[in-house]
């Protein structure tokens, strides 16, 4: 039923990706900065015997990152899905307002989950995805189609430069415009050869998590989803992805984000 890795696993839509991914039957291997603390998805794992591995990841490290693919190829040897789930707003878990609000210490934290950290994700982990290609739980929907390892960045609409008509969370659309550059650059590296993965950036929508929880007065009424729901939104996009999606900016809805 394929193997998955989720980044940032431990809670929020990570945690349940780890969750429907698992009862599809699929192996996840399910990444955190700390896994002695990650009571929920111990639980999780203790509900699905076999299919969860918790694996030890910083994102923001590198020697954690190169650890973990290491573990992973030597443990699991292919990925057909890695989704990179973490993200902040800023170190201080809200959005900058106007330039006072901006300290470079933050700027450099918020790039260093939301855009450089996934990028190394690909790095590490891009031999690993080449091997993998395989359906991530459920059937097939045609036995003769070629499938290909998905790689997907959990960005935001906010991170469009075009559709920006309100400007403010500077860290976070920045931090966010980058990381679709780089979703952008490795659909091109790694769609040349003859083991291609399809990379593609994803907005969950607005999300009832601990991220967006200061907003929610803001949202309009039924356009705060829950996990479960976005998770499905963005499950049934991941699931009929072909290359010919790749390098593209989905919203939760399947529609096209313009950078």
């Amino acid at each position: 039923m394929g193997t998955a890795l989720i980044q940032g696993a431990s809670r929020g839509i990570g945690l349940q990706f780890c969750s429907t991914l698992a009862a599809r039957g699929a192996t996840v291997i399910a990444c955190c900065r700390n896994p002695s603390s990650a009571h929920q998805l111990k639980n999780l794992q203790s509900q699905h015997p076999g299919l969860i591995d918790i694996v030890q990841l910083d994102v923001t490290k590198e020697a954690d990152i190169i650890d973990a693919s290491q573990y992973v190829q030597k443990n699991h040897k292919k990925l057909d899905l890695l989704f990179n789930a973490s993200g902040i707003l800023s170190p201080t878990g809200k959005g900058e307002t106007s330039l006072r609000d901006l300290s470079f210490q933050g700027l450099q934290e918020t790039f260093a989950v939301n855009a450089f950290g996934p990028v190394m994700m690909a790095k590490h982990f891009s031999q690993t995805l080449m091997a993998g290609g395989g359906v991530i739980g459920g059937k097939v929907a045609d036995p003769k189609q070629q499938h290909t390892a998905v790689f997907a960045n959990m960005s935001a609409r906010v991170g469009s430069i075009s559709d920006n008509r309100l400007g403010g969370w500077y860290s976070y659309r920045m931090s966010k415009a980058a990381l679709n550059m780089a979703t952008k650059n490795l659909s091109l590296e790694l769609g040349r050869g003859g083991k291609k993965v399809i990379c593609i950036a994803l907005h969950p929508g607005t999300v009832d998590t601990d991220l967006s929880r200061p907003y929610h007065k803001n949202v309009p009424e039924g356009k705060l989803f829950s996990r479960q729901q976005s998770v499905d939104y963005l499950m049934a996009i991941i699931d009929r992805v072909t290359f010919v999606d790749t390098g593209k900016y989905f919203a939760w809805d399947g529609s096209e984000i313009p950078f």
